[in-house]
């Protein structure tokens, strides 16, 4: 990951390379309408009203009932994705293989690589210290090479209060407003000390969901999960840039923060599932590839099945 910052043209080639190899139209096959509309497949048994195509009538059903019954189809349209990721300070972090920022980027940029396809599109938003910032919907390819070759670096301190991750989830929510797939990849670590549900962000990602096929990836370290015993340190929060002193060597203080860190996690993992996401929780030490794979082929064997969705939220 880190040579793949010094070379960032190489490194997409070889996640272009690898994506294409491993996981390549895993999400072609989930290009079917969300909505309710014309289309080849059957989709839902209503009773006949004035408009609807006659040539779709269910006669089998129309005698069984009494009344007639058309079907309604669903729809065909290419798949627009929308990806918010997450660079605040806090994923600047990491003790294994990479920083918490890169696994997610690399996660971003497959998955738009993924999603690459005649007709779809893919937009970005990063969310940083100074705010979010939003690329149009373009092909997956370019999402997935600019994120890894010229979009500009995010600060690592949070110098003043951006857009928080809940803000940003109303924005995306606002600008993506074809239903889609929604792919939110963050640290989901707390910036106002609420460490247990409900959290702020909540409402905004069950509205998500509400409307569209969202996927939380949730980027972890695994000394986030296991303090290690180093005697005293003075440890930096990189969002609010205040310290704490810690005394590491005392187990009862690392036994605190593995059970409140554990909790966090199981917190999130609840929050996630209660909004109707799919979660995907991948740590810095992982394979991140084959658990994103893995994630894919399941959905790709399983797909949702579509819902009629209002046109508002």
């Amino acid at each position: 990951m880190n040579q793949a910052r010094r070379t960032p043209e190489s490194a997409f080639r070889r996640l272009d390379l690898t994506v294409q190899r491993r996981v390549s139209g895993l999400l072609q096959g989930e290009t079917a309408g969300l909505r309710i509309g014309p289309g080849s497949d059957a989709e839902e048994l209503v009773p006949y009203s004035p408009g609807h195509d006659v040539r779709r009538i269910d006669w089998n059903a129309t005698a069984r009932l009494g009344d007639p019954h058309v079907w309604l189809t669903q729809a065909e349209h290419e798949l627009e994705t929308w990806v918010l990721v997450d660079r605040t300070p806090s994923m600047a972090f990491g003790t294994a293989l990479a920083e918490k920022v890169e696994v997610a980027e690399a996660t971003v940029s497959a998955i738009g690589i993924v999603a690459d396809g005649p007709g779809n599109r893919v937009g970005l938003g990063i969310l940083d210290a100074d705010g979010v910032r939003w690329r149009p919907p373009t092909t997956g390819r370019r999402v997935a090479r600019r994120l890894l070759t010229t979009e500009p670096p995010s600060p690592r301190t949070a110098e003043a209060a951006g857009a928080g991750f809940a803000t940003a989830l109303v924005e995306l929510a606002r600008r993506a407003r074809i239903p889609g797939l929604r792919v939110i990849v963050s640290d989901l670590l707390p910036t106002d000390g609420t460490w247990k549900r409900p959290f702020d962000w909540e409402p905004a990602l069950r509205r998500l969901t509400a409307r569209h096929d969202v996927i939380v990836v949730e980027i972890v370290d695994p000394r986030e999960v296991d303090l290690p015993a180093v005697g005293h340190v003075t440890i930096l929060d990189p969002e609010s840039n205040r310290q704490h002193e810690a005394d590491t060597s005392d187990p009862r203080l690392r036994a605190a923060y593995a059970e409140a860190m554990r909790s966090l996690r199981e917190h999130n993992a609840e929050a996630v599932r209660v909004a109707g996401a799919d979660h995907l929780r991948v740590s810095t030490d992982d394979d991140w590839a084959r658990l994103l794979i893995r994630m894919l082929r399941r959905r790709a064997r399983h797909p949702r099945p579509a819902r009629s969705r209002s046109a508002t939220h």
